[in-house]
């Protein structure tokens, strides 16, 4: 039976992707302290409402439970009013920490911050173990660009 090469390598090429998926560029994973995550999520926070701020978690929270941590790697990022969840003494640290524990980043505008410093002061006391980025926007649309899959709750 002759061999169609054009079907051959149609197959080929979609092995191919199919292996590359939930990796970068090179073949490498998304986020090298999740390298076996099959799962990419980016949930945005920008809203200061309690309401908000416990949906985004519980979110993370199920999804952990559901993919178990080793198969999916989450970040929360934070800019504008959403900054309040990051900072220290908030009723939901001790949750964040629980969530940061399980290998759930969370990301914090420092334009934000630096924003709250010039109009009241002094800059907000954040959570030790946030990952501070310089515009929250701009490390969305970073992290979209690898292949994160953007939700704002």
């Amino acid at each position: 039976m002759p061999v169609n090469k054009g079907v051959t390598g149609l197959v080929l090429g979609l092995a191919i992707l199919m292996a590359g998926l939930g990796t970068g560029v090179q073949g490498e994973p998304l986020n090298e302290d999740k390298p076996f995550a099959e799962q990419f999520l980016l949930l945005q926070l920008s809203d200061d409402q309690p309401e908000k701020q416990n949906m985004v978690l519980s979110v993370a929270a199920n999804l952990l439970q559901h993919y178990g941590p080793d198969s999916i790697d989450i970040e929360i990022t934070t800019f504008g009013p959403g900054v309040a969840l990051l900072v220290n003494g908030n009723s939901r640290t001790e949750l964040i920490s629980s969530l940061m524990a399980q290998g759930v980043r969370f990301s914090v505008c420092m334009n934000t911050v630096e924003t709250i410093e010039r109009s009241t002061g002094r800059a907000p006391d954040l959570h030790p173990d946030s990952v501070r980025v310089q515009v929250g926007v701009a490390h969305i649309l970073d992290q979209v660009k690898k292949g994160y899959v953007l939700v704002r709750p």
